[in-house]
């Protein structure tokens, strides 16, 4: 359903590789500021612009992985963590398929190695009965690793990393007292958190020496979170059968409300109540695309406000009861007084009101 970065933008990574002149970090595919264009776009070489946001955070993170720190990406849920990592690896390594998931069930195997127990019991300890994890791949090739969701692992999972990151090998005493693997140029790792996960499992600051932070923050500009929206929405349904017409400002009146009750202000300054649900800009395309589907396959194919208002209720109202509060208060006060001015903030209030009865 998803090709890797490397597959879909495959014509594009050859068109910058052939014409990057600057010079390489050891084991890179692409020069620095080849890997920047790829991100961030080059409409001379037709590259398109796959992260938006913070741009002199992308610089960042290109000088960090040329050093010997690693990179941590942290922010809100929905922020674009994955994808800037996942981006960095395929542009940097060709391969963003090197991951561990970080869980609760996250294991020491899962960071090193494990074995095939059919061949450790018939052959004993040998490199063909070693099962190579994502990290031990990575150092071998010399490529960029991702760790996901680092901070849901265990701390002496965690831990782990440190001599790895540290010494930059990694020991196997089974094959023998000096068995080791060194780690080949060009390989770091990447790691994401986010900061609802404050207090699940904090990082050691051993480990936390071991990386440069990044802080990906939501898109705060109005009409760039519209554009942004627009664009992906037209991705996602140029994909599928028959059309949907798709007015901008019922997007644009979906993203205010998102900011809105993202930031807990309102455009004119007035407070309200933030949510615990994510109201990031990928929430906001979901629930775009749901409401698109609705409208093509159950309406006339015109996106309203209307469909807006039935998808976000599945997105807000999830686990907490005081967000279903602070949902009614916002749709009974701020969107009410915008319908006595503004027709569509008044269809959106009347779609909404039955919802939250």
């Amino acid at each position: 359903m998803r090709l890797a970065p490397e597959q879909r933008y495959a014509e594009e990574l050859e068109r910058l590789a052939s014409a990057d002149r600057d010079a390489r970090p050891q084991g890179w595919r692409l020069s620095p500021r080849a890997v920047r264009r790829f991100i961030l776009g080059d409409s001379s070489l037709h590259v398109s612009r796959k992260f938006y946001g913070d741009d002199p955070l992308v610089d960042r993170a290109i000088v960090t992985l040329m050093g010997h720190q690693g990179l941590m990406l942290v922010g809100e849920p929905g922020t674009a963590k994955s994808l800037l990592s996942e981006m960095l690896a395929a542009a940097i390594s060709g391969d963003s398929g090197l991951i561990v998931q970080g869980t609760a069930g996250t294991t020491e195997d899962h960071i090193k190695y494990s074995w095939n127990y059919a061949l450790l019991l018939a052959e004993g300890p040998s490199a063909r009965a070693l099962v190579p994890s994502s990290i031990y791949q990575a150092m071998r090739a010399g490529k960029i690793v991702r760790f996901e969701e680092i901070t849901r692992c265990p701390p002496e999972i965690q831990d782990v990393l440190i001599s790895l990151m540290s010494e930059k090998q990694l020991m196997i005493p089974e094959l023998g007292d000096d068995a080791r693997l060194f780690a080949q140029r060009g390989f770091n790792i990447i790691a994401t958190a986010n900061l609802r996960d404050r207090g699940v499992h904090e990082m050691s600051s051993a480990l936390k020496r071991r990386f440069n932070f990044e802080t990906v923050r939501p898109i705060r500009d109005h009409q760039f979170e519209v554009e942004l929206i627009l664009a992906q929405l037209q991705r996602e349904l140029a994909d599928g059968e028959g059309s949907v017409e798709v007015p901008r400002d019922v997007v644009s009146l979906l993203v205010t409300t998102f900011q809105e009750l993202r930031a807990g202000v309102t455009q004119d300054g007035t407070a309200i109540k933030s949510l615990d649900a994510v109201m990031s800009t990928a929430e906001a395309v979901n629930v775009a695309y749901a409401a698109a589907l609705q409208a093509r396959h159950f309406n006339d194919g015109h996106l309203t406000v209307r469909e807006i208002a039935g998808q976000l209720q599945g997105v807000i109202v999830r686990d907490s009861t005081d967000d279903t509060k602070r949902v009614r208060h916002y749709f009974d006060t701020v969107v009410r007084e915008r319908g006595k001015r503004d027709t569509q903030w008044k269809v959106f209030h009347e779609a909404a009101r039955s919802l939250w009865q």
